[in-house]
């Protein structure tokens, strides 16, 4: 198959850029793939570096830019795509899809459409009905929430289709090494200190500023031995007013971005994912439970998909200060426990998690499409 995948994002890409990175890498083996994707971006530049993969440096400008701009963009992804000829291309987004619907305009054979639905938002009025009906052959739900979600759209007509993000069990497996140990020493000197954190980053909807009211729920002797480390771009300055408003600056541990987040993750007790807008599976998630740490989640959309609660982690309601802090004062008083529940995530991640099974259901949707053409 000749398959081409299709991003948007300009900057890091989050989850977006994982997905199509790891399928380009599995598939570029047994398959010829392209990746497109805007020269700024953070997808560009990993796709540009793996074997047998080949890179567009492609924009996709919305519709407020300059006609001049989006027309240039057109031509070119048109150009490449009579060029090559593919079987599939897998979209990731209204942006791109918006843009290859106006490169293909007059093409015949087309190739295929996938869709991947990564997010929330909603898909509704007359441009997804003419989208879902002529310009997309099949979605790909990323959990169970956003099927559902799905079915209730113009896009129904696709036959939505869950397929789970699957994260490399062997990438990120438990790690025991004198990094983690010192972060630990560095963040606190306590050895009664509990450390959670996220690699899911420091956006708004991912409603990590919900444990300043929760850490505040608890009581002065709790809230001293509760530290939070959280990977991604550094938090805005209204973000980190809430913070130090909570007296809580000491406490919480913002590394960055990073282009290993491994290290850090092994040095926690526990993990969280605390959502409230957006999000569907979490990768940060499932990244953490495969290293065998325990997560604490909102039941938001999708990510209680990933928990089985009280064994491998915790589900606690969207802005749920109550509900968080009797979880950490759980993880507080039975600290044994974390490593009973850290063992039975990385034992979940390795049953259910896999890229392998992430790759092989993927492709069965190119194929099915395929052979009905």
């Amino acid at each position: 198959m000749k398959l081409l995948y299709t991003n948007f994002h300009e900057g890091n890409g989050g989850g977006h850029t994982t997905y199509i990175r790891e399928l380009a890498r599995a598939l570029a083996g047994t398959h010829e793939v392209h990746v497109a994707a805007p020269p700024s971006s953070r997808l560009f530049a990993e796709a540009a570096i793996l074997p047998n993969v080949q890179v567009l440096a492609q924009s996709f400008p919305n519709g407020l830019r300059w006609p001049p701009t989006i027309l240039r963009a057109v031509r070119q992804l048109r150009d490449y795509l009579r060029t090559h000829q593919f079987d599939i291309v897998h979209v990731n987004g209204s942006a791109d899809h918006r843009l290859l619907i106006s490169a293909m305009k007059g093409m015949s054979p087309r190739p295929r459409i996938v869709l991947t639905k990564h997010n929330t938002k909603p898909m509704q009025g007359l441009r997804h009905v003419l989208r879902a009906r002529r310009h997309t052959d099949k979605v790909i739900a990323v959990c169970e929430y956003v099927r559902l979600q799905l079915e209730a759209t113009p896009y129904r007509v696709c036959q939505p289709q869950t397929v789970y993000n699957g994260v490399d069990t062997m990438l990120f497996a438990p790690l025991d090494d004198g990094q983690a140990k010192d972060l630990r020493a560095q963040l606190s000197a306590a050895t009664d200190t509990l450390l959670i954190g996220s690699s899911a980053g420091t956006g708004n909807y991912k409603g990590w500023t919900d444990l300043v009211d929760a850490l505040n729920l608890l009581d002065a002797q709790e809230r001293r031995r509760v530290h939070v480390v959280i990977a991604g771009i550094p938090p805005t300055a209204k973000q980190l007013a809430q913070v130090h408003a909570a007296n809580l600056q000491s406490q919480f541990h913002f590394p960055g971005l990073l282009e290993d987040v491994r290290p850090v993750i092994a040095a926690l007790d526990a993990g969280f994912v605390l959502s409230h807008d957006v999000e569907t599976i979490s990768f940060a998630c499932r990244e953490m439970m495969s290293m065998g740490k325990p997560v604490m989640v909102t039941n938001y959309a999708g990510l209680p998909e990933n928990i089985r609660t009280g064994e491998d982690g915790w589900v606690v309601p969207v802005h749920g200060h109550q509900a968080m802090a009797a979880t950490l004062r759980q993880m507080l008083q039975d600290p044994q426990a974390l490593h009973q529940m850290g063992d039975a995530a990385r034992a979940h991640a390795l049953a259910e998690f896999g890229i392998e099974d992430f790759v092989r259901a993927t492709e069965a949707v190119y194929r099915e499409l395929l052979s009905h053409r």
